[in-house]
């Protein structure tokens, strides 16, 4: 290669790895000789060069949330700018399942983990971390070295919910998890948004669920319904529970939103394609993506950097299913 274009091997590595210091002649040059010479760069021996593999890893909960299913799509591509690949892994959510996917990432051939844990605590992670780059995902705080990327779920429970308000509901109920995570974190900023307007959580309002799905959802509004709270809006911690609890809402003939208004969270597609279009909030994936890997990347060749905390943008999308 260095021989067909005239120039040292040096100049040729300077070239494939886009250092700056090359003039655009000797670039040119470089770059008809990759091309003549049908060269492709062997990523394994690069790997031993570099003392890296090219691989990063996403474990997140499930894949067959739209959510995550479009945020790892997101981390692939964002990757790929990188000139990384992204492994996959799915860790049920479970305190077991998410300790064993971690312990199988950090011993395996991989640079570093996006991680967005549902029920590992900071000293299991501490414990696990060693020398592989960790970075955070969601709303879990941890006192650990490490870089996290999150909306402010709080603040976006609370916008959500002063928006309810805004549209004359009093009696607004919420379907989610409401102690630990990020459902903990929604369910406070639904109450600071009641509170400031000078009302109070009604007992029986609030409807925990074993997981966030769609039947979930359904099975959470039908006691809502059943209990003698009155309620003239619900807020779901994601979308698929706002599906569901439409559903429920639709058999039992309530009109959404004249008698129930309905808002969830993440965006997902099918909030633009149900019946009603369904009110989110909607988190920047891609921002939240992009910040990750370039975080993550940075981590692996600079491991003494200062930890990041980097927040991601959200709006409210109002649609149909909250607004008359």
């Amino acid at each position: 290669m260095a021989a067909h274009a005239g120039v040292s091997f040096k100049t040729v590595s300077n070239v494939i790895n886009h250092h700056p210091n090359v003039t655009e002649k000797t670039r040119t040059k470089v770059l008809a000789s990759i091309e003549a010479l049908q060269y492709r760069p062997n990523p394994s021996a690069r790997s031993l060069r570099h003392g890296r593999s090219g691989f990063l890893a996403l474990a997140v909960p499930e894949l067959a949330s739209p959510y995550f299913s479009t945020l790892a799509s997101e981390v692939s591509r964002a990757a790929k700018a990188h000139g990384r690949t992204v492994v996959i892994e799915e860790t049920g959510g479970g305190l077991d399942e998410e300790k064993a996917a971690l312990e199988g990432l950090t011993t395996s051939l991989v640079d570093g983990i996006i991680f967005s844990p549902l029920a590992t605590p900071g000293d299991v992670l501490e414990d696990l971390l060693g020398s592989t780059p960790l970075l955070m995902i969601g709303e879990h705080r941890y006192p650990i070295h490490a870089d996290h990327v999150a909306m402010d779920s709080v603040r976006a429970a609370e916008e959500v919910t002063q928006h309810l308000l805004a549209s004359g509901r009093q009696h607004i109920a919420t379907i989610g998890y409401e102690r630990h995570g990020t459902g903990l974190q929604r369910w406070r900023g639904y109450q600071r948004a009641l509170r400031a307007a000078g009302l109070e959580p009604t007992p029986g309002h609030a409807a925990e669920v074993d997981a966030y799905r769609r039947e979930d959802g359904a099975a959470a509004m039908a006691r809502l319904l059943r209990s003698s709270a009155p309620i003239d809006a619900v807020l779901c911690f994601n979308d698929l529970l706002a599906l569901g609890a439409m559903r429920t809402l639709r058999e039992a003939g309530i009109t959404i939103p004249d008698r129930i208004a309905v808002a969830g969270f993440d965006n997902i597609e099918d909030a633009r394609f149900a019946y009603p279009t369904l009110t989110t909030v909607a988190p920047d994936v891609r921002f939240l993506a992009t910040e990750a890997v370039r975080l993550l990347v940075r981590r692996t060749e600079e491991p003494g950097a200062p930890a990041e905390q980097v927040e991601v943008p959200f709006t409210i999308e109002v649609r149909q299913s909250s607004t008359a």
